[in-house]
C-alpha cells in the first residue's frame, strides 16, 4: 500500500502564510476589478531575462485577476546599442537622445520590431494574450516636435517630440477583446505628415493613463523610489501628495524628473494614483497593487493625501 505522510508543522506554517497573503490582497481585487493600469516597462527590467520573465507574469496575473493591464514602454538601451552597432553616433543633450532620420529608423526598428515583439512573446507564454501596438497605430499618440533649452539657447533635439494627443480607441478595442495592448512610444508629427517622433515613454504612458480613465499608472525604474534627501538610503518616501511633488520637482535629479512629472500628470488629469516602483526587484508589481504597503513611491492628489 502507498505511504501518506501528514504535512509537518512547517508546512502548514507556510500554508497559512500564503493564505494570508491571498486575503491581503482581496481589498485590492475588489478596488481594481475591470479597472484599468497602465504600466511603463524599463530601466534593467527590460534587458534581465529573469526580470522580462517575472514582468510578463505579473502582467498575465493581473488580467486572470479581473484587472486591465496596458503595458507602455521604451527602449533607450536596446536603441543605443543597436545604434553602436551599425556606426550611428548617440548623443544626449539636457537629457534627450538628439534623434536624426538615420537614428528615427533605428529607433522605430527596435522599439516596434524588436522590443515590443518580445514583450508579447513572453506574456503569450502563458497564453494568446498580449497584442503589439505602436503610437502610430490608428494614429494612437499625436506629436509635436520640442527643442530643450541648454544654458539659455534653444537646442534643436531633431526628431524629439512631445505627445500632444491620444486616441485612445485602438487600445480599448483591445481591451475589450481581453488582449493586453503593449505599446511602443513614437508618435505621428501633426505639423508633418509622414513624419515620426520619439517621444519619451512615461510621459506617454501618463498622456495614455489619463485618456483610458485608468485607476493607476504604474512606472518601473532603476531605483527602490523617490528619495527626499538622496543619496540617504532611509529617506525614501512612500507616499506624496501631488502639490509636495510639485514644489519638489526642480530638485530632483535628472533622470527621476521626467518619471515624477509624468505620475504629477497623470494624478493631475483624473488618473486616482500613480507610482515609481523599482523594476528590479522581481514581482514588484504584484507587490505594489496587491499589498497594503506597497513598495515604492505613490503619488496621490494633494486632496486625497
Amino acid at each position: 500500500m502507498p505511504e501518506y505522510s501528514s504535512p509537518s508543522a512547517d508546512d502548514a506554517a507556510l500554508a497559512h502564510v500564503k493564505a494570508s497573503t491571498l486575503i491581503e490582497s482581496l481589498p485590492w481585487l475588489k478596488r481594481f476589478h475591470g479597472q484599468i493600469i497602465v504600466v511603463k516597462f524599463g530601466g534593467n527590467a527590460m534587458v534581465d531575462p529573469d526580470l522580462q520573465r517575472t514582468f510578463a507574469e505579473d502582467i498575465v496575473y493581473l488580467r486572470y485577476a479581473g484587472l486591465r493591464p496596458v503595458v507602455v514602454h521604451g527602449g533607450g538601451p536596446q536603441i543605443s546599442k543597436m545604434l553602436d552597432r551599425l556606426g550611428i553616433q548617440s548623443e544626449f543633450r539636457g537629457g534627450y537622445r538628439v534623434t536624426s532620420p538615420e537614428a528615427m529608423d533605428v529607433v522605430r526598428m527596435v522599439l516596434t520590431g524588436q522590443i515590443s515583439r518580445d514583450i508579447v512573446s513572453h506574456i503569450n507564454e502563458h497564453g494568446p494574450l498580449a497584442a503589439a501596438l505602436s503610437g502610430e497605430d490608428a494614429g494612437l499618440f499625436e506629436g509635436r516636435k520640442r527643442g530643450v533649452e541648454i544654458d539659455g539657447e534653444l537646442v534643436d533635439l531633431g526628431l524629439v517630440g512631445d505627445v500632444i494627443g491620444v486616441n485612445p480607441e485602438g487600445v480599448m478595442a483591445q481591451l475589450e477583446a481581453g488582449r493586453i495592448p503593449v505599446i511602443s512610444s513614437i508618435a505621428p508629427d501633426v505639423d508633418e505628415p509622414g513624419q515620426v517622433l520619439n517621444v519619451n515613454a512615461d510621459a506617454a504612458a501618463a498622456a495614455l493613463a489619463v485618456a483610458l480613465g485608468a485607476a493607476k499608472l504604474v512606472i518601473l525604474t532603476d531605483v527602490a523610489g523617490l528619495y527626499s534627501d538622496w543619496p540617504n538610503r532611509d529617506s525614501l518616501v512612500s507616499v506624496i501628495g501631488s502639490d509636495e511633488l510639485r514644489a519638489l520637482l526642480p530638485s530632483l535629479e535628472s533622470g527621476m524628473i521626467p518619471k515624477m512629472a509624468a505620475c504629477l500628470e497623470a494624478v493631475d488629469n483624473g488618473v486616482a494614483k500613480a507610482a515609481i516602483i523599482d523594476g528590479r526587484e522581481p514581482h514588484s508589481i504584484l507587490l505594489e497593487v496587491f499589498t497594503q504597503g506597497g513598495v515604492g513611491t505613490e503619488v496621490a492628489p494633494t486632496d486625497a493625501h
